[in-house]
């Protein structure tokens, strides 16, 4: 459904995939984006449809000038919507009444936000409500990793999965983990390890009501386990658990979720209380931002029909990235930049939802930097994922000043 108008909005960050599709969407209905971000070369400063980029002080570090900040723009009165597209929705959930009222925003009561970002309290929703899960326990530190039992997944309660995730298969493999969780000190979650491909699926609730799901699954895995190569699906089985899960949590907004499916049967892992990539959704017909815009400005959209299964969507920054690391190659670099470039080999039949510079020819430049950085050198891929990225997000410190001093 179109727009009733174009709206004024101001997401909260632009170094991630997720506002860069975000930006793509919204620009592509038509709407005026500014963007948020510590970085005033974030990549969502590469899109012809972003007005301006307002560096702002770094949410990790300093989340109340980064509120200051905000709150300042929104007051300015020049924008009609605030999208909260990463982690920032849970420092915004706790200051909700303090966004001026002409402002529209989706987002569910700070205590259920909190809850669905620690892993450790999602996983004991999960078996309050009879969702499936892999089996989970909680250990007090690193140094009561298991010595045995093995394969199993070890997870730090707070953090994006392909940063606090570790898989164990051996005992090097737990000891390696003792040593990388050790620092800083606290929980963990230990958690069997489901033989199943990894799925995901994304969600918006309008108060706990179910109103659309996308869901996709990884056909070929780019840079830091995110996926170069997307196809769409629609599991209803997904959708009655996400409807229970929603539903507990009273969930305003989006909700992205990861499970594992084996048997049929989804155990879910891991939740993103947030929008994550938005574009496959928007390729397979389901627009899920104007849906969320919706939500956010007060109406009640009926139930979205499901969408195209089979769609395949590529992020070629990822791909290449994901190249470079596997291979060390040039030649292989060069290979999966022509294939990617002409929609042929495993991307045939393809569309590109990071970088679509059909759509959006300012896309061409992120995507070339990251083209010329490993072809110069193959080993800045380990290093090019993370340039500008952390300043967006939680940390434990930031997570307890925003609890407990704002």
């Amino acid at each position: 459904m179109a727009n009733p108008k174009t709206l004024r909005v101001l997401l909260t960050e632009g170094a991630s995939t997720s506002a860069r599709e975000a930006v793509t969407a919204l620009g592509l209905a038509g709407h005026h984006i500014e963007v948020m971000d510590p970085d005033a070369q974030c990549i969502c400063r590469f899109s012809r449809f972003v007005t301006r980029v307002h560096r702002c002080p770094p949410l990790a570090t300093d989340p109340k000038a980064y509120l200051a900040f905000a709150l300042d723009l929104l007051r300015s009165g020049r924008f009609d919507l605030l999208l909260p597209i990463h982690e920032q929705g849970l420092l915004f959930a706790k200051v909700a009444r303090g966004i001026p009222q002409d402002v529209a925003i989706a987002l569910p009561a700070f205590a259920d936000y909190a809850t669905a970002l620690d892993k450790k309290s999602f996983s004991a929703i999960l078996a309050e409500i009879g969702v499936p899960q892999p089996k989970t326990r909680v250990v007090a530190g690193a140094a009561e990793i298991p010595r045995e039992g093995f394969p199993f997944i070890v997870k730090r309660p707070i953090g994006t999965a392909s940063r606090t995730v570790q898989i164990v298969r051996t005992e090097a493999d737990a000891a390696k983990a003792r040593d990388v969780f050790a620092s800083p000190e606290g929980e963990l979650l230990i958690q069997e390890l489901i033989d199943g491909p990894v799925e995901h699926a994304q969600a918006l609730f309008d108060r706990g009501r179910f109103v659309a799901l996308h869901g996709y699954r990884q056909i070929l895995r780019g840079a830091g386990g995110g996926e170069a190569l997307k196809e769409s699906i629609y599991r209803l089985r997904v959708v009655s658990e996400m409807k229970k899960i929603g539903q507990q949590l009273n969930w305003h907004g989006a909700l992205s979720v990861d499970y594992l499916l084996k048997d049929g049967v989804p155990y879910f892992i891991d939740c993103n209380p947030r929008l994550v990539e938005p574009m496959s959704a928007h390729y397979s017909g389901l627009d899920l931002i104007g849906l969320l815009l919706r939500i956010s400005r007060g109406e009640q959209p009926p139930e979205a029909p499901p969408p195209k299964e089979g769609v395949r969507t590529r992020l070629s920054m990822q791909a290449l990235l994901g190249k470079a690391l596997q291979t060390g190659s040039r030649i292989e670099i060069i290979k999966e930049i022509w294939r990617f470039c002409t929609a042929t080999g495993i991307y045939k039949g393809s569309r590109e939802e990071l970088t679509p510079v059909r759509l959006d020819w300012m896309a061409f430049f992120p995507v070339a930097f990251t083209a010329a950085a490993v072809l110069a050198a193959p080993r800045t891929a380990r290093i090019l994922p993370e340039w500008g990225w952390g300043a967006g997000l939680l940390t434990p410190e930031t997570i307890r000043v925003i609890r407990d001093e704002i």
